[in-house]
């Protein structure tokens, strides 16, 4: 079953120009929405797979997803 988009834009609908500002001046943050959204795009593949959510490294990749936008927000709140 495929769950619900983790989108940076859609998440933080009121950074926007900041996000945008960050992505061209700042290479770590860059580099955390790069992972961000690579390590989304794996996670929604195998959700279109149905992969089971009780598997521990579908698990650990949805945990690290977290962590990666928990730093993205924290350097957008600075």
């Amino acid at each position: 079953m495929l769950r619900e988009k983790h989108n940076l834009n859609d998440d933080f609908p009121g950074h926007m120009a900041r996000i945008t500002e960050l992505k061209a001046s700042d290479d770590g943050f860059r580099q955390l929405v790069k992972q961000y959204h690579e390590l989304d795009h794996e996670v929604r593949g195998l959700e279109m797979r149905d992969v089971p959510s009780s598997d521990a490294y579908f698990d650990g990749l949805k945990r690290r997803r977290v962590h990666l936008k928990d730093e993205i927000y924290q350097k957008l709140s600075r």
